[in-house]
């Protein structure tokens, strides 16, 4: 099994999952809207062959059956405010 996988060209570290190259027949429009125009990033298999950078294959895999798309959000920020009191805690 493969996926294609296409970043966003609004949102910053953002990507959509599909089955099929340009099939986005199973994603909501409203989400696609605020994706913004998909630019295609690489078609990957889901063999297990490789690993995904921030995603766990299983949870693709199964979101993809499911849904038709899974969508992959950018890490949250770090709280600058906890590192500092991290750091502090440590000294």
């Amino acid at each position: 099994m493969f996926c294609v996988i296409y970043r966003s060209s609004k949102r910053d570290q953002t990507y959509l999952y599909v089955e099929k190259k340009d099939d986005f027949s199973r994603v909501p429009e409203e989400l696609l809207n605020s994706f913004g125009r998909p630019v295609l990033a690489m078609i990957f298999p889901l063999d297990g062959s490789k690993r995904l950078a921030n995603a766990d294959i299983s949870v693709v895999k199964k979101a993809l059956e499911e849904q038709g798309y899974y969508l992959q959000l950018p890490p949250p920020p770090e709280s600058l405010l906890k590192m500092h009191i991290e750091q502090h805690k440590q000294k």
